[in-house]
């Protein structure tokens, strides 16, 4: 894999033997299933500022009560478009979008468009969805939702493509139907989700990298291993693999360790012990998932920004040092 058929987003976020750091929206914490969504403009400005490699956003089409939870809210394209206009340089992610629930063409169009606007900031996280109420609301099987999702995959790979002699004014296959535009540097790229019932062989193969869950590491040490194995069967040398994680900063730098749901409480100096131990067995982005956050989340960000970021830079801070 060559790293400079991608954007500027992927190339600040991923760099083999790295780690850097991110943040999901809401950057909020809340307890209600929807999030009041206050501030996010400044907030993610500020992460922006303070060097946070990247920012997600969640695809949740419909609030389904048994699951509890509603996202960032606003459709995905909307608001990175809306969040690309008012940034510079912070990666624009998407935590993933449910590929079988909607046109592969209009995706296809959409990621294209905001990684255009953007100046090649997207990061497209994809997945089949694990919700069967959405399925039954889009009128699409449920259990079709793997094939749907290669489908989808392999549409959206091919015709956001860039060729290197590309013009979006004069395409050199202007007599043939295309979809327009097309990636801002080479290709998207596309991030699978957990397994989204495809093999890790075809994952490894196929995807520019994988987004897995937060796991002790211990056990994310063998899915890396696993990961890497699949890399070779595939002639593959690296992609990049990144996990989220919530967090709950303890205003004590000292704190131990206590598990919370997918993530920890703990203070500043065991989460960098923690970010270090994943960048060790070859771990190379972290979302932070702020919701159950404890305290204000302004202090939480700047925190972050003082004491862990430094020791997890993106590369486009590298770059510019």
């Amino acid at each position: 894999m060559s790293e400079q058929q991608y954007g500027s987003g992927f190339r600040s976020v991923y760099a083999k033997g790295k780690l850097t750091v991110g943040i999901g929206v809401p950057i909020e914490a809340y307890t209600s299933p929807v999030p009041v969504m206050q501030n996010q403009v400044s907030l993610i400005q500020r992460a922006e500022a303070l060097g946070f490699a990247s920012v997600w956003c969640r695809d949740v089409p419909l609030l389904d009560p048994s699951f509890g939870d509603a996202g960032q809210i606003y459709d995905p394209w909307v608001w990175l478009g809306y969040i690309a206009a008012q940034t510079k340089t912070i990666a624009l992610g998407t935590g993933s979008i449910i590929l079988p629930l909607r046109p592969a063409t209009d995706l296809a169009k959409a990621a294209a468009s905001v990684d255009q606007l953007s100046g090649g900031r997207l990061i497209m996280g994809v997945a089949t969805g694990d919700r069967p109420v959405e399925y039954s609301v889009y009128n699409v099987p449920f259990e079709s939702r793997g094939e749907r999702f290669r489908e989808s995959f392999e549409f959206i790979k091919k015709n956001t493509h860039r060729p290197a002699d590309w013009n979006d004014q004069h395409p050199v296959m202007a007599r043939q139907l295309a979809l327009l535009p097309k990636s801002y540097c080479g290709d998207l790229p596309l991030f699978v989700t957990g397994n989204s019932r495809q093999s890790l062989d075809w994952i490894a193969e196929h995807a520019t990298g994988w987004l897995m869950y937060p796991r002790p590491i211990a056990q994310q040490r063998t899915t890396l291993t696993q990961w890497h194995e699949a890399l070779a069967k595939a002639s593959q040398e690296w992609k990049p693999f990144s996990q989220s994680l919530y967090v709950d900063l303890t205003e004590d730098p000292d704190s131990p360790a206590q598990p919370i749901h997918l993530g920890y409480k703990l203070g500043r100096n065991l989460l960098i012990e923690h970010l270090q131990s994943l960048q060790n067995i070859g771990v190379n982005h972290v979302t932070f998932n702020i919701r159950f956050s404890t305290r204000p989340v302004d202090e939480v960000l700047e925190e972050l920004g003082a004491y862990v970021i430094p020791e997890f830079p993106s590369n486009l801070a590298e770059t510019r040092n």
